[in-house]
């Protein structure tokens, strides 16, 4: 009887503490803000770079949300995980953030205003009554600065949102923002038709101009980063210098350089341009060159009537391995694909002691290359002859030495990759990861890395690591039985427990 009794006690004694330490632990809850993420790529907390600029923030920004009450079921979480996301700019801006809700149901002419504002209105498909019926509502974003403000049309989910709000912050609050040029000469990607996609994206964050080396005239000096992409003509002495005065006055280079050129019917030539002469000078090698890889995209070919799939040795896939952990503008990329890409190499010996080499992008240990004599027939046999690693993309940041016998006056940073097909509109549809590749490389360039991080949260391909058979059969066993044996040794574990317990009580 007083056992029962001193159990019983024991019992409320321990109700009471329990009540007690979780009334303390709500109580410092609310006095101490503390968030937990513990996804890998910290996707639901804001990054360090994000909370430096609410931080460093010497006025006021007032962000104001026009989310209609009505909407489709699959936004119904939307506003709270939005709400979720600017609270934590809120609590480290020092009360420089200002957020604001509005339904825009509550505005007199809510169309002619936020259509002036550039949020246009969205036509949702949603079920009431047993059929689907067409309704409008409004998802947009305006973050303003004074008489600055940047807007964000559409906030249709969360993936890259951080990204957006901090450039949108950064713009508004700053006046020094680089200016692209965008070679327009020498056969290259046409930015509004080919590559419009990459195109349209950089244009929400800089300045961009055409340059055209036609008629013989220089780099504008208002340019700070210098875009050649997929050139397929041959360039003159003139227009190389223009390049290279660039260069050493402390220009930014981006180079995406075919090596051989993959036309109709997969008939391949070499890309004379001379810009790889150029490069050479610099101590970067583009090779005339294709890598295969075994680790490869799928490739659709029409043969006949018919058209089939394979994986295809020439489209290269990269996956996590393959980029310079050390390099932010690759380190959070997990998959991107480069057809038709040529091997890009870094003269050490060329360098200065004090320039910074990264070789961003590599191939698989399963890769070699074709030099000539190229066959690209995807059902050919293929006999991969000495495998190892190829570099594809690499970056070197310093003061250079021309093929003109200058040197630079000032640092400069010069990127080269082998490939201009993976920018493509067309080969986004494949591998839309391969835009963030292109918009990190152009910020490396420009923005001092830092918001490349922010947007790599986003990548949206996450490829399952390669594993030999044995792992294989290992994982596949462990999930048709492992969750049993969990159960049945758990149950045996609760078994012997009770058992003992009750044995102890009869004591």
């Amino acid at each position: 009887m007083n056992k029962n009794i001193f159990k019983k006690s024991d019992f409320f004694t321990t109700v009471v503490l329990v009540v007690g330490i979780l009334i303390v632990v709500n109580f410092l809850s609310y006095q101490i803000f503390v968030r937990l993420d513990l996804t890998q790529n910290k996707d639901y907390s804001i990054s360090g770079v994000s909370k430096k600029v609410a931080k460093e923030l010497d006025d006021v920004v007032n962000i104001k949300l026009y989310f209609s009450e009505t909407l489709p079921k699959q936004y119904i979480t939307l506003p709270q995980e939005v709400g979720d996301l600017l609270d934590e700019y809120v609590n480290y801006s020092d009360g420089n953030i200002n957020i604001e809700f509005i339904n825009p149901d509550e505005l007199e002419n809510a169309d002619q205003e936020l259509y002036q504002m550039g949020i246009p209105a969205l036509q949702f498909n949603v079920m009431e009554k047993d059929k689907y019926e067409s309704i409008k509502g409004y998802l947009g974003m305006v973050v303003q600065y004074g008489t600055k403000k940047e807007v964000i049309p559409v906030v249709d989910s969360t993936v890259n949102l951080e990204y957006q709000i901090t450039l949108a912050i950064k713009k508004i609050t700053t006046d020094d923002m680089a200016v692209l040029g965008v070679l327009s000469s020498n056969g290259t990607r046409d930015i509004e038709s080919e590559i419009s996609y990459v195109y349209e994206k950089l244009q929400e964050v800089y300045d961009i101009q055409k340059v055209n080396l036609d008629d013989g005239s220089t780099v504008n000096d208002s340019v700070d980063v210098l875009l050649i992409i997929g050139p397929s003509e041959e360039f003159s002495e003139d227009q190389l210098k223009a390049i290279d005065s660039f260069v050493m006055r402390g220009g930014s280079l981006f180079v995406a350089l075919d090596g051989i050129s993959v036309g109709d019917g997969l008939i391949s030539t070499v890309n004379d341009t001379k810009l790889d002469i150029l490069l050479s000078g610099y101590g970067i090698n583009v090779n005339k060159n294709l890598a295969l890889d075994l680790s490869s995209g799928m490739a659709s070919f029409s043969s006949g009537y018919f058209t089939f799939s394979t994986n295809y040795p020439f489209w290269p896939k990269i996956i996590k391995s393959g980029f310079d952990p050390e390099n932010a503008s690759v380190a959070k990329l997990e998959s991107v694909l480069l057809p038709w890409v040529s091997t890009v190499n870094v003269d050490e010996s060329k360098q200065d002691s004090n320039n910074k080499i990264s070789y961003l992008v590599q191939t698989s240990e399963n890769s070699w290359t074709q030099e000539d004599n190229f066959n690209l027939d995807p059902q050919q046999r293929l006999t991969p002859t000495n495998k190892a690693k190829k570099s594809v993309a690499v970056s070197v940041f310093g003061k250079f030495n021309s093929l003109y016998g200058n040197v630079s006056t000032d640092s400069g940073r010069i990127i080269v990759i082998g490939d201009s097909d993976f920018a493509v509109d067309g080969f986004l549809n494949q591998s839309p990861d391969n835009a963030i590749l292109f918009q990190n490389l152009i910020d490396s360039l420009s923005l001092d890395e830092d918001l490349i991080n922010i947007r790599s949260k986003g990548v949206t391909s996450r490829p399952i690591k390669e594993l030999t058979d044995s792992s294989r059969i290992t994982i596949r066993y462990l999930n048709v039985f492992g969750l049993t044996v969990v159960v049945i040794i758990f149950g045996m574990v609760r078994y012997y427990m009770r058992k003992k317990s009750k044995f102890i009580d009869e004591l």
